[in-house]
């Protein structure tokens, strides 16, 4: 089997690709035959040495990766609802870098209907964490506001299809004028580009009266002013901190994420009482254990998937050996939707 390894933190260089033995399958897991991966900045956050649940659960030498989509080529002598050749995606919590994979069979999914292998890869990490923002943490009604920060992006464009679909007024966020026409056509009533125009006047004026939601993984550089413009009752949903951390082909300045951290806004209980607001946070990865959760979002967002509700993003691909430029091109900031890695093998081959 192929997998991309990481020794140690640091940039792109530390993603090598090795050649290792099959593992053995364990009871109760499923043996995957990856097609594709799908690429999370989490990843990247992992090669930065800077996920804390990469360390506590995986230690160095690291493969990240939190979800794929393949083919079911073993199943234990304990399951009985899964065959081989059945068409699957899979969550993982790490080790999805990877041409084959053993996974637990409740991490194990069936593809949404007219998804191929390289959209069903790009949907699981993505499509839980926008889910459970929205669904479990958010909990928005009908015409309520809602800010969506990184709009273009994976998780992003997640919350606003969803928001749309409950019928929420949804504003999303974007960073470059080229993602403008992409968030709209996921059903965005309004489009901010913050490269062309003051971000929190022109928030202000799509909500005079505050975001029942805001849906922020930026961090220190937008948390303040989300907070400030909620709406008495409304929630600040974070699951991310982006723009503390280097752009592509920067390195890691420890003094600038220290001054960041020390920037981030705490919140004063009394603040949050008096204001009735609400500020929540939450990291996918350290969810794993919560499996009734996971089922039953999974279960919501197969169902809007099926029905057409849920898209596809829009897909860059490439070969497993050239994940360093992946990476690359994600931390740029540039891109749209999902990046998707593809065993070389596979990839050589070209379409089925």
């Amino acid at each position: 089997m192929q997998l991309v390894v990481i020794p140690k933190s640091g940039g792109y260089e530390q993603l090598t690709l090795q050649e290792r033995p099959s593992p053995a399958l364990a009871s109760g897991q499923v043996r995957v035959d990856v097609e594709a991966i799908g690429v999370n900045y989490a990843d990247c956050i992992v090669r930065m040495g800077l996920y804390k649940s990469a360390k506590e659960f995986v230690g160095w030498p690291v493969t990240p990766g939190f979800e794929v989509a393949g083919v079911v080529s073993e199943v234990a002598p304990d399951i009985s609802d899964l065959e081989v050749g059945d068409e699957v995606m899979a969550v993982t919590r790490f080790g999805g870098y990877t041409s084959e994979l053993c996974v637990a069979r409740g991490q194990v999914f069936p593809r949404p209907k007219g998804f191929d292998a390289a959209a069903s890869a790009a949907f699981s990490a993505v499509h839980l964490t926008a889910d459970y923002a929205m669904a479990e943490l958010a909990s928005v009604r009908p015409t309520d506001p809602i800010l969506v920060h990184s709009a273009a992006g994976g998780v992003g464009g997640v919350l606003v299809q969803l928001g749309r679909h409950r019928g929420c007024h949804v504003v999303g966020v974007v960073g470059a004028s080229h993602k403008v026409d992409v968030v709209r056509d996921l059903g965005a009533d309004a489009v901010i580009d913050k490269s062309r125009e003051d971000l929190w006047a022109a928030a202000k004026a799509q909500a005079p009266a505050g975001y029942l939601a805001v849906f922020d993984a930026n961090g220190v550089a937008t948390l303040g002013q989300s907070y400030e413009h909620t709406a008495p009752t409304g929630r600040v949903v974070v699951y991310g901190f982006a723009t503390m951390l280097p752009r592509a082909g920067q390195r890691m300045n420890y003094l600038k994420l220290a001054w960041d951290w020390l920037r981030t806004p705490r919140f004063n209980p009394l603040d949050l009482t008096t204001r009735n607001r609400s500020v929540m946070g939450f990291n996918l990865s350290y969810m794993f254990e919560q499996t009734h959760i996971l089922e039953r979002s999974m279960a919501r967002l197969l169902e809007l998937a099926d029905a057409g509700v849920l898209r596809p993003p829009p897909i860059a691909t490439y070969p497993l050996s050239k994940v360093g430029q992946a990476h690359r091109d994600l931390e740029s900031g540039q891109t749209v939707g999902k990046l998707v890695l593809i065993p070389d093998a596979r990839y050589e081959a070209g379409p089925a």
